[in-house]
């Protein structure tokens, strides 16, 4: 069963996002809190929205996204921040039905894009994605700032 994230979801999706950077092999970068987390998907301007999948022992798995905006398609689209789907709960079928659920409602909102990133030693989901007819953005290189490099331009005047 895939349903919506309530607020009483977020202790269990931090829990999970936690399992999920240990499986990156980055657990010190899951800094999160549950008030944060409580205040991006549920304050009065939520950031994110986030999708919960069950089985009968409880929740499984999440995804965690936000809207996105393309210039080109004048659309929103769907950004997939997180997907995870525990150890024990995994060939189940929920990570499929997750996505399924955001392919939904980017048709459901006129929506054009359903994006989102994959580490690329992470052949499992990127064969798993390949098998839904999600192709590779190749010509793409993402790029990020953080700490001091962010703080540096940011004083840039």
């Amino acid at each position: 069963m895939i349903r919506e994230a309530t607020p009483d979801d977020v202790p269990v999706i931090l829990a999970m996002i936690g399992e999920l950077a240990a499986y990156e092999r980055a657990p010190e970068a899951a800094q999160a809190t549950e008030p944060q987390l409580k205040e991006a998907l549920f304050g009065p301007q939520p950031a994110a929205f986030a999708l919960i999948a069950e089985d009968a022992g409880g929740p499984v798995g999440f995804a965690l996204w936000f809207r996105n905006f393309s210039t080109w398609t004048g659309t929103h689209g769907v950004y997939l921040e997180d997907l995870y789907v525990r150890p024990e709960a995994r060939g189940g079928g929920h990570g499929k039905a997750l996505l399924a659920a955001l392919a939904r409602i980017c048709v459901a909102r006129g929506y054009q894009r359903f994006e989102w990133s994959v580490l690329d030693w992470n052949l499992s989901a990127i064969g798993f994605y390949k098998s839904l007819g999600a192709l590779p953005q190749e010509e793409w290189t993402t790029y990020r700032l953080t700490g001091d490099a962010l703080g540096r331009l940011a004083s840039e005047a």
